[in-house]
């Protein structure tokens, strides 16, 4: 992961862009992750580990009826995870996470883990369905969440 995160900080620090996390079930290992390479003070702002519902609500601005209406770990949840977490940050980008990493709820079975990254106005999402152990699905979680934002960085022009 260490040459993934290296090329995501060059990439965003050369355009001038931010990136914050609003991570659930990662327990802030994207975040983590950042952090272990030098210089990420120069565009990581910082997470958030909204674990319980009421975090996600108050300082995210997830929706309550979403969560009812779709469980917290949904895709419309997980998209304003990102949005939320931009905002609070002030960031260009966001990585988010929330998922049932060894045991499932409400119909979703284990190892269901919606990722998502992206800005307020362009949010990609992926649903993770590996049924492990919790450890494997959580790092495969934060993998998958920091090769996707690459992925998006290197389609833009400034790249």
């Amino acid at each position: 992961m260490y040459k993934t995160v290296l090329e995501i900080q060059r990439r965003m620090v050369a355009a001038g862009l931010t990136l914050a996390t609003a991570e659930s079930c990662t327990g802030g290992g994207i975040a983590k992750e950042i952090t272990k390479v030098s210089g990420s003070s120069e565009y990581f702002q910082g997470g958030i580990v909204a674990y319980q519902n009421q975090i996600k609500v108050e300082f995210l601005g997830v929706n309550t009826i979403d969560i009812s209406k779709y469980d917290v770990v949904s895709e419309p949840v997980v998209r304003q995870m990102v949005r939320g977490a931009c905002k609070m940050f002030g960031t260009d980008y966001a990585i988010a996470s929330t998922g049932y990493a060894d045991k499932g709820s409400n119909g979703i079975p284990s190892g269901t883990i919606w990722i998502a990254w992206g800005t307020k106005e362009r949010i990609i999402t992926k649903c993770l369905t590996q049924n492990i152990d919790r450890e494997t699905n959580t790092q495969h979680a934060i993998d998958e969440a920091l090769k996707g934002l690459l992925k998006s960085l290197q389609s833009l022009e400034y790249s």
